[in-house]
């Protein structure tokens, strides 16, 4: 049975929510000790009802770390690229800003940290995307830090999930 349906009535539970501003946590995200560590790390540039990932970007280039962000690929893949700053976005796929071919590509496994965008998380650090399984495949695999940050009102109980949804290792939260 597909879970299409419900996954979808979610992510319009999730739009008519308030857009997420959560300066706090993506302190919280900033003061991790994996991100600390990171040399390299993957962030998203948010949409729509998701995080402002603007400033975050910002504190993590001038904090002199590798910051990469998706671009996305024919058959639903998704590739790493590293940027300097907003000036290498152009839009993309979906109406999204991504990198442009300029940018080098950040092979997965250079990765240390995966901010992973969603509309909902749940407490089994399982998230809801926007729908297109890009992340899923992504992530399949990934063995580093994995992390999404998910502002309290958006943090539900258990969200219903396929074999092929992968959860992060984290979830950053007010909860």
């Amino acid at each position: 049975m597909s879970l299409l349906p419900e996954k979808g009535a979610l992510r319009r539970y999730a739009a008519a929510l308030p857009k997420v501003e959560a300066p706090e946590l993506a302190g919280r995200f900033l003061a991790l000790p994996e991100v600390e560590r990171a040399a390299t790390v993957m962030a998203y540039w948010g949409v729509g009802w998701e995080l402002d990932t603007a400033p975050l970007i910002g504190a993590l280039l001038a904090r002199g770390k590798r910051v990469a962000l998706p671009r996305c690929l024919p058959r639903r893949g998704m590739e790493a690229r590293a940027i300097t700053g907003p000036e290498d976005l152009q839009a993309g796929g979906f109406g999204l800003l991504e990198p442009g071919e300029h940018c080098p590509v950040v092979p997965r496994q250079a990765l240390d940290v995966i901010l992973v965008p969603n509309v909902l998380c749940d407490r089994e650090n399982y998230r809801l995307g926007q729908g297109g399984g890009y992340y899923d495949r992504f992530l399949a695999g990934y063995e580093g830090f994995t992390v999404c940050i998910c502002p309290g009102e958006r943090l539900v109980e258990r969200l219903p999930r396929e074999q092929c949804d992968v959860p992060v290792r984290l979830v950053v939260t007010h909860r």
